[in-house]
């Protein structure tokens, strides 16, 4: 390590000490580790022609991790020209000082609003971590402008939905020359979210995508950001028809556990990328849980504190019992896998919760009900009211309306637990509902058909469903940094269901529609 990477180091960690956690997230300040930042310039040197004279261009700078490992592996005489951009003075300023008398020119401004270079000022080499920053963060006035710039730049038709980093990508096209070479840093949430579409088009059609090194989950490259990363390698030319993506995964990037090439037109029809080399090839399923289950979030209270109470606190209130629905504990404190019911559809677990669903005006609460007219004062007090999704509702202590499902599952976990599954299928025999924490599965007319016509199908349906297996299910939803695996709606709908077909397609079905399907499909 040379002396002035030790300066840098140094630095780095007396800066990021003087913001907080929150401060760091929120402005998608996570400094590149000294030795990766020193094998992606390694990677991205070897893929230029061999004595070519380095431009050199590192967006969201930073300290510099990666103009510090350039000065370390690239002799002085070769490097042409070396340029940085950084918005954040806290570290901006002091990397100033720190590469004062090198050939760094570094430019304290925003990098996606500053004009692009003339082709003959372009650089042949960008490298960068750039922030990593959620759509949430960026200010809403900001995004037609940083989406506009885009489609200028790159004609890339951004999401409102998309990370800052997306943004950088676009606008650092018209930065780099023609054969350039650009490697990027970044979340491989884009690999499977629907906003990560557009750049994933882009990566296809626009530029030579060489290669997506993704890292394993459990293994996170920064200790304080929730994300899992990949690196991106392009080149600047157009693909050609023939060419190949090179996917590597685990370990590290010059010696990664499994690499895979692909065919880029493969990867054009292909809405998960993550799920390639581990498992880049497989017959699609013929059924999908989706041809059984309508799949639905759970509700959402706009404050469980005050809409879910405990039995016991109902009862101490003497508040009207019929205004409560039986709603389950959250996944960590609800230990059984199949939920039995009381003869009033209540789940028999060691503590009943209900959660409130007064559709009364609040006219007739007052009139009728004064012991539940004065707790929803004491939420108004609080504030509840209004909250953006009580503000919404009509009275504004209703819920959504939703049937008992078949099934739960728990959509979100971390595969290093006791059972070793982030996701838990949970079979209801109770009228209970649950809050968001939890997917709500509602057997289709084909499945309520033959539950009804063999009431015992029901467990086996659960076996099957706990029997799908944990790579199936990481595969198809996303993961985050430490191992956090999640399944939305629409990813646990495209789950293999090829076995639970062969049972539905074996039993008896009931004739007509029931009660229990219209109970169930009616929302």
């Amino acid at each position: 390590m040379t002396t002035l990477e030790q300066k840098r180091l140094d630095l780095l960690a007396k800066l990021d000490a003087k913001r907080s956690q929150a401060e760091r997230n929120r402005m998608g300040q996570f400094g590149t580790p000294s030795a990766l930042a020193s094998e992606v310039m390694r990677t991205a040197l070897a893929l230029m022609p061999e004595g070519e004279r380095v431009r050199f261009l590192e967006p969201g700078f930073g300290t510099g991790a990666f103009y510090s490992a350039l000065l370390d592996q690239v002799p002085a005489k070769r490097i042409e020209a070396a340029e940085g951009f950084e918005i954040d003075a806290h570290y901006g300023d002091e990397a100033v000082r720190l590469w004062k008398g090198t050939l760094l020119a570094l430019h304290q401004r925003d990098f996606l609003t500053t004009p692009p270079p003339a082709e003959h000022e372009r650089f042949n080499l960008l490298i960068s971590n750039p922030p990593y920053i959620r759509h949430h963060h960026i200010d809403a006035e900001r995004k037609p402008e940083l989406q506009h710039m885009a489609a200028l730049r790159a004609g890339l038709k951004l999401s409102g939905l998309s990370g800052l980093y997306c943004y950088f990508m676009a606008a650092a096209h018209t930065w780099m020359r023609e054969g350039g070479i650009g490697v990027w840093l970044i979340p491989s949430e884009f690999m499977d979210v629907n906003y990560g579409a557009e750049l994933k088009r882009y990566l296809l059609r626009d530029v030579t995508l060489l290669r997506i090194h993704r890292f394993d989950p459990d293994e996170v490259q920064f200790e304080d950001a929730l994300v899992s990363s990949a690196i991106v390698i392009l080149k600047k030319e157009h693909p050609s028809p023939q060419h190949s993506v090179e996917f590597t995964f685990g370990g590290t990037l010059t010696e990664p556990r499994v690499r895979k090439s692909l065919p880029a037109a493969q990867l054009a029809g292909e809405q998960k990328w993550t799920r390639f080399p581990v498992n880049g090839q497989h017959e699609r399923p013929r059924h999908v849980l989706s041809d059984f289950f309508a799949i639905k979030r759970g509700i959402a209270t706009g404050g469980n504190e005050f809409f879910v109470l405990p039995a016991e606190e109902i009862a101490r209130r003497r508040l009207p019992r019929q205004f409560f629905r039986p709603i389950l504990p959250g996944p960590r404190w609800l230990q059984q896998e199949v939920i039995e019911s009381d003869a009033e559809g209540v789940p028999v677990l060691d503590r009943s919760l209900f959660v409130l669903d007064c559709s009364l005006p609040e006219t007739e609460v007052r009139r009728r009900f004064p012991a539940l007219a004065d707790y929803l004062d004491e939420g108004v007090r609080n504030g509840y009211r209004d909250r953006y999704l009580c503000s919404r509702r009509t009275p504004w202590y209703s819920q959504e309306q939703r049937p008992a499902p078949s099934y739960f599952c728990t959509y979100i976990g971390r595969a290093n637990t006791k059972s070793g599954r982030p996701f838990r299928f949970i079979q209801n025999n109770s009228q209970a509902i649950a809050a968001n924490t939890y997917l709500l599965l509602y057997a289709k007319p084909e499945l309520a058909s033959a539950l009804e016509a063999n009431p015992a199908l029901k467990a086996e349906v659960w076996r099957i469903l706990n029997d799908i297996p944990l790579e199936t299910l990481v595969l198809g939803g996303r993961v985050y940094g430490g191992g956090l695996h999640k399944l939305e709606p629409k990813e646990l709908a495209q789950v293999n269901a090829d076995e639970l077909a062969e049972l539905v397609n074996a039993q008896p079905r009931a004739s007509g529609r029931t009660v229990a399907m219209q109970a169930e499909l009616s929302f």
